[in-house]
């Protein structure tokens, strides 16, 4: 279930709450007149099935209120509640398998733009990432994995993609290539200074490395791993499962292709440089076709749903 706290002006509360009662999988309805101070107005809550929150939120969205009132919507994590479950059970689909395309795009605008906190994480990702190449260490590999935040720019590409929204595929797109460069820049100098110290040498480099050998070898299997990560990450995202995020974000080799791009470059072995970035564009590609395909197919799967059983 979904809660929504509403601000609406006077002269449009009569309109929000006819909205409400007339969408299937509502209830809790409350209205408290000239409670609000800023914007002033009367608040309205209710909670709605997550599978006709979508409907809902347009609807209100065609009011117009998210311009001149507000829109708030938070998980319900426990709901005690015959009417709750009576307002589940009548809502068609199931909630699971709805998408808040709304919820979606702003998860995804926050998680992809260019701010100092996600090129440092990618940086810190990507420096994790150039140790365990070069000390073949697959454990701080996967470490590096983890802590990557690549997948909410490749989420936003998908996301603008599906709903036609070019400046945002742009803005996305910027976030990813920017940040990535000023990453491998970064562990390029990283490289360069752990060699000063004796840390990191040719040797390392021109090393055999069996465990991350992979990481400069791509081949189709890393395009097929990448667009089955990418159709998990995008569902964990449309469901609110985001602890499968992390299962994603280690399966995918995006940030060590980068890192041991940046290392072969700063030791002038271009060979495993440019090996590193088709692995790094692979993994990309498939990451972001995968997400597209996916919401493609939720939108048309749950239209059709709609269209069985309309609300």
């Amino acid at each position: 279930m979904l809660h929504l706290r509403l601000i609406t002006p006077a002269d449009r509360t009569d309109d929000v709450v006819r909205l409400i009662e007339k969408t299937v999988g509502t209830t809790h309805l409350v209205v408290l007149p000239g409670a609000a101070r800023n914007p002033a107005g009367d608040v309205v809550m209710c909670d709605v099935a997550r599978e006709a929150g979508d409907e809902l939120i347009g609807g209100l969205r065609e009011l117009e209120l998210d311009k001149t009132g507000s829109i708030a919507v938070e998980d319900i994590d426990l709901s005690l509640s015959k009417r709750a479950d009576k307002a589940e059970a009548e809502a068609p689909g199931e909630g699971a398998d709805a998408v808040l395309w709304e919820h979606l795009a702003d998860a995804s605008h926050e998680e992809s733009t260019l701010s100092v906190t996600y090129v440092a994480l990618l940086a810190v990702a990507t420096m994790l990432a150039a140790c365990g190449v070069m000390l073949d260490n697959a454990i701080l590999i996967v470490g590096a994995m983890a802590v990557g935040p690549e997948f909410g720019p490749l989420a936003g590409i998908s996301t603008a993609l599906v709903r036609r929204a070019p400046h945002l595929v742009w803005r996305s797109l910027w976030a990813l290539l920017a940040g990535f460069a000023v990453a491998m820049v970064l562990t390029a100098g990283f490289s360069w200074l752990l060699d000063q110290f004796g840390l990191f040498e040719q040797s390392m480099v021109e090393a055999a490395r069996p465990n991350t050998a992979f990481i400069w070898n791509p081949d189709w299997m890393s395009f097929v791993v990448a667009f089955l990560a990418g159709i998990a990450g995008t569902l964990s995202l449309t469901s609110a499962k985001s602890g499968a995020l992390i299962g994603v974000a280690i399966s995918v080799t995006t940030v060590p292709a980068a890192a041991n791009a940046a290392v072969a470059f700063s030791y002038k072995d271009y060979s495993q440089m440019w090996g590193s970035t088709w692995q790094l564009l692979a993994n990309l590609g498939g990451i972001i076709l995968a997400g597209t395909l996916t919401l493609l197919l939720q939108k048309w799967f749950w239209a059709r749903q709609r269209a069985i059983v309309p609300l």
